[in-house]
């Protein structure tokens, strides 16, 4: 499929009714079609691979077309300069998510990034940054410990910006490596524990939320 007949088939499945519910979800409705993710998931499948026309379905701005180009792209094709710029365009915490499990925490600088992004003033700029750290604890299954332990110092570090889509992935990036093994479960404790000391509303929240799972039963069962 080309373009032209990507976009056709996006807007054939579009739904008034998945666009209201993205909305209730905090999704930018923004040059949004309404199609839901399995039915994005099955084209990209149908697609296969082409960074090309990843590189086409991003700049035609539209919120689906840009979520299937994070499935068709090529990790390996993907600079730097395009790295920023799709993160530099991110409008909504869910193509800012899929984008980077799907895509960026799979290119050779992803681990630079996650560090390099937290410190940026955009609010979905800086989201992505904690966003990689959290896929990458699921999806680097051969990173070592030392490499996720470089991040605790800069999730507590910003665990006060009360931003919204900021404060959640703090929260996930936390909880996320704290449930990739026993080691890490017991550092990520320790940095929660630590945050909950910091006199701030967003940071009672993260700190709270994330020590309720990362002691939680089911947790803990599993990393024994």
């Amino acid at each position: 499929m080309n373009l032209n007949q990507i976009i056709k088939k996006l807007k054939a499945n579009s739904s008034k009714k998945n666009l209201e519910g993205m909305a209730r979800f905090g999704i930018s409705t923004n040059n949004t079609l309404g199609v839901s993710i399995p039915v994005v998931r099955k084209m990209a499948k149908e697609i296969g691979k082409d960074h090309g026309l990843a590189l086409q379905l991003w700049d035609s701005g539209i919120h689906e077309a840009r979520i299937l180009a994070s499935l068709v792209d090529e990790p390996g094709k993907v600079s730097e300069k395009q790295f920023e710029k799709w993160a530099a365009d991110f409008d909504s915490w869910d193509v800012c998510d899929q984008c980077c499990g799907n895509l960026l925490d799979k290119t050779s600088f992803a681990w630079k990034k996650a560090v390099e992004l937290t410190s940026r003033e955009e609010e979905f700029v800086k989201r992505t940054g904690f966003v990689l750290m959290a896929t990458l604890s699921v999806h680097d299954k051969e990173a070592s410990d030392k490499k996720f332990e470089r991040f605790f110092p800069l999730i507590k570090k910003h665990a006060t910006d009360e931003r919204n889509f900021v404060k959640k992935a703090v929260n996930w990036a936390l909880r996320q490596i704290g449930k990739r093994n026993i080691a890490l479960n017991k550092r990520a404790i320790s940095t929660a524990k630590e945050i909950v000391e910091i006199d701030s509303r967003a940071v009672r929240w993260i700190a709270a939320d994330a020590l309720r799972e990362l002691h939680g039963e089911a947790v803990q069962k599993r990393l024994s």
